[in-house]
């Protein structure tokens, strides 16, 4: 048996005030929801890149053509993640990551008999794509996503045409390799990762 944690929602983004410098985070709780499959629904490897799958209560591998096929894999990982999240390394356009693990209690180190065993990046088939930048979801934060403000200094990604819970107060208009190059107006700076790892926010 195998099992699926959705990881939508899992990452957070961390950002640095202009005026005071004070580091706050998105507060998204990971909330991982576990999902089961059987082997004989795969060939040789479980949701590989290009491979489809259903969504709801069970995750499964179906042919792409297949009218039940929902979300397609765009890359697949080995192993743990590194870093904190695997949606740090996913493509920016990724809508959700799901975690993959193998139930084999022999092998087992805590006793829940859930080995990890890697990640898949997957990416809807149809709208909507969270992931898309101003759409308010999806793992990654991007340049062209927007923030809302929250008490206690911290800041949330939401959609920028308002149609989140909470309205948007920044958006990253750049990415850049230091907050040095960030231009004047920028009132945020966002940690994005990747090779251009600040996003510089406005306010709107």
């Amino acid at each position: 048996m195998r099992a699926l944690r959705s990881g939508v929602g899992v990452i957070g983004v961390l950002l640095l005030t202009t005026t005071g410098c004070q580091q706050v985070s998105d507060a998204r709780p990971p909330g991982p929801v576990t999902y089961t499959t059987s082997p004989a629904d795969h060939g040789a490897v479980f949701l590989g890149p290009g491979d489809c799958s259903t969504r709801g209560e069970v995750y499964r591998e179906v042919p792409c053509t297949s009218e039940k096929a929902a979300a397609r894999v765009t890359t697949r990982y080995e192993g743990q993640a590194p870093g904190t999240s695997a949606g740090a390394i996913c493509p920016a356009t990724t809508d959700f990551v799901l975690h993959v693990s193998e139930n084999r209690s022999a092998a087992d180190e805590n006793g829940d008999g859930t080995v990890p065993q890697g990640y898949a990046c997957m990416r809807n088939l149809e709208p909507p794509h969270p992931g898309d930048p101003g759409r308010g979801g999806g793992p990654r934060t991007v340049v062209g996503d927007c923030l809302s403000a929250s008490r206690g200094g911290q800041v949330k990604e939401t959609a920028c045409d308002g149609s989140g819970e909470h309205p948007p107060v920044y958006r990253v208009a750049s990415a850049v390799t230091g907050r040095d190059r960030c231009p004047s107006s920028t009132a945020l700076y966002v940690a994005l990762g990747g090779e251009r790892p600040v996003g510089c926010a406005r306010r709107l």
